[in-house]
């Protein structure tokens, strides 16, 4: 037992003294960052020195402090699929569908470690809606005429879940849009064809008419080739969009009264719902 602690003692001292060492090594040779390591075998002690050079542990600290501060992963996959989008596909109309595949990986998967966690979804909308937005030239010409667009609501709706490692695409396309906005819808589309997901997303365009940019992409892409442009929302979009309006409503007006429907009350498509008295 005197053995062991008088071995503990002589080990502590040599770790204090290794450690003045390494701070020396660190004033004199700072190109070097060396960390002594003891093996431990029974009683005997074998002292080894890993010697790692500035650069290469500045480096590993600086990938850890950038993947900690921002989502790298979500920036490179984005200009990857920009970038894809511009170079790699062809350009398409912008009533088309656009398609853009994905995995369920480990990282996408819930607490519950069976399925995809549902906010991914939302995130991969933004991968799609990418590919849709270069492929179709309609950033591009947004930009152009000195204009923005932001996205101001977004539904989704869940059907069944995507399992871990299961490849899925997300199609995209243009429903209908006005003077302001853009309506669009994305499906999960999974093996064998069916839609696990279905999301209605609204596209704010600022400082500028969004009915002008689609003109312009239809004479540039289709020249009048394609079929007619929707000139009215489906009923379901139009239900959407006085939901988000009744919704504003009562954000705009706390203390206003929110008009309610009586049960055997039943709007049409397209009918607004009836102001509070």
């Amino acid at each position: 037992m005197a053995s062991v602690n008088r071995d503990f003692v002589f080990m502590l001292v040599d770790v204090l003294r290794y450690a003045s060492v390494i701070c020396d090594e660190f004033t004199l040779v700072s190109s070097i960052w060396c960390f002594n390591l003891r093996a431990v075998a029974g009683y005997n002690f074998r002292m080894l020195a890993v010697c790692v050079p500035a650069w290469a542990a500045a480096m590993v600290a600086g990938v850890l402090l950038l993947y900690g501060s921002i989502d790298v992963a979500y920036f490179a996959r984005m200009m990857y699929t920009v970038a894809k989008a511009r170079y790699f596909k062809k350009k398409t109309c912008i009533l088309d569908t656009t398609e853009v595949d994905s995995w369920c990986l480990i990282n996408d998967i819930d607490t519950l470690l069976y399925h995809m966690n549902n906010a991914r979804y939302l995130r991969e909308l933004d991968f799609a809606r990418a590919d849709f937005y270069e492929r179709t030239g309609l950033y591009f010409n947004i930009r152009a005429a000195g204009g923005s667009v932001v996205q101001a609501a977004a539904t989704i709706r869940y059907r069944r879940f995507l399992k871990p490692f299961t490849k899925f695409t997300i199609t995209s396309k243009a429903l209908y849009w006005d003077d302001k906005t853009f309506f669009m819808e994305h499906e999960f589309v999974g093996p064998g064809g069916f839609v696990h997901a279905v999301a209605v997303c609204r596209q704010r365009v600022i400082d500028t008419s969004a009915a002008a940019i689609a003109e312009l992409l239809l004479q540039l892409h289709c020249a009048g080739a394609c079929r007619q442009p929707p000139c009215k929302m489906p009923p379901e979009l139009e239900l959407w969009v006085q939901c988000n309006e009744l919704s504003s409503a009562r954000l705009r007006a706390p203390t206003m009264s929110v008009p309610t429907l009586e049960p055997s009350q039943v709007l049409a498509a397209g009918e607004m719902i009836p102001e509070a008295e």
